[in-house]
């Protein structure tokens, strides 16, 4: 195969694949990356055999083939390389490639081992503006849990019911939803638990405004943003039900500006420990919450936000990272916090016209 790319082109599709590189199987073949010219287009593929990604460019072709390279490797070369012409002429035991005055040789994989992309039967697709999948998953994949031995916790779960899709996620300590009108969802009714980890990572990439499509099989999900394929495995099991969680009302209810809210509780929290709460006194009469924490051997700290409160007055405490998580996914100036009782959840909600609502376990006041 010979092929010749700009640098920058080629960097930014070894960016997406790369993701899709195993850095754990004792199979050398998943750590590297398929280069396929076909007519005039590369296709990149890598595959961890949970995890399949295929992006295809443009590309100035001069002859036909498959090569395998190991793409750690490849893709330090080429993002070191000036943005200039990229030529690659490869076949099955090395690639040489050339930039300007740079050259380098090195060995390539049998293309004949690597293993076939996957073909699914998709049964449900709907298409989603990319930013407001991305804005989505930002707010919602911060919560999911790091504890594998709980692998249902570490998805988010993705419904879409009567034209809204819905993500949510928890740790058992938190639980974030977000939801968004599809009116032009043709779908039937679904939900599937999707890795948090893999949303996040097509979250990170810079698509711009097109289209995304996310499509369900039986147990995959498969994900198209333009030239860009990916398929993963969805999280068998099941999700928590959330919904049991979630008060019918509340006692009391503050609407406190989220800069201000934020910037109390960072320096609140400083003169307490890192698991340490912060304490929130909400106050009807003067329409103010006190935020407070103290350290034994170390001191107190006390704010006061004026803010307005509608119920009586209450107390609660939180993890103050907890919060400050919470309050890093609301794009509104204002929050909403509805609280029950000190030994009930208390609830973050986005102002309108944004749909997120932030849930955190309260910490026992001593």
């Amino acid at each position: 195969m010979k092929f010749s790319i700009n640098q920058s082109e080629l960097q930014n599709a070894l960016m997406v694949v790369l993701k899709g590189v195993s850095t754990r199987s004792t199979l050398p073949i998943l750590s590297g990356i398929l280069l396929d010219t076909q007519g005039d287009r590369l296709t990149l593929q890598t595959t961890d055999l949970e995890l399949s990604i295929q992006y295809s460019v443009a590309a100035l072709v001069e002859e036909e083939g498959k090569a395998v390279v190991p793409g750690k490797l490849f893709s330090e070369i080429v993002k070191n390389l000036p943005d200039a012409a990229v030529h690659v002429e490869a076949d099955e035991d090395a690639a040489l490639i050339t930039c300007d005055a740079s050259s380098f040789s090195i060995k390539a994989l049998n293309h004949e081992d690597f293993p076939g992309f996957p073909h699914v039967d998709v049964m449900q697709r709907i298409e989603i503006p990319f930013s407001q999948f991305s804005s989505m998953v930002r707010r919602v994949a911060r919560v999911v849990s790091k504890d594998e031995s709980r692998a249902i916790l570490t998805g988010v779960l993705v419904t879409l019911e009567e034209g809204r899709l819905k993500m949510v996620a928890t740790d058992s300590y938190r639980l974030a939803i977000t939801e968004a009108d599809l009116p032009d969802a043709s779908a039937d009714e679904f939900q599937a638990v999707i890795s948090g980890s893999f949303l996040s990572e097509i979250a990170s990439l810079s698509l711009g405004d097109s289209a995304l499509s996310l499509a369900l099989a039986e147990n995959q999900i498969v994900v198209t943003c333009g030239d860009t394929v990916f398929i993963n495995r969805r999280i068998e099991g099941n999700f928590p039900n959330y919904k049991q969680l979630l008060p019918d009302g509340y006692a009391t209810r503050a609407n406190i500006d989220v800069d201000r809210l934020v910037s109390a509780v960072k320096r609140t929290s400083l003169l307490g420990s890192s698991d340490a709460p912060v304490r929130f006194d909400l106050n009807a009469a003067s329409q103010t919450v006190q935020l407070s924490a103290a350290a034994q051997d170390v001191g107190s700290a006390q704010e006061t936000i004026g803010c307005e409160i509608e119920g009586e007055d209450t107390e609660i405490a939180f993890n103050y990272s907890f919060v400050l998580s919470g309050l890093a996914a609301v794009a509104t100036e204002k929050t909403y916090l509805e609280v029950q009782s000190s030994l009930k959840p208390g609830i973050f909600r986005a102002d309108e016209p944004e749909n997120y609502l932030y849930l955190v376990m309260p910490v026992r006041i001593v």
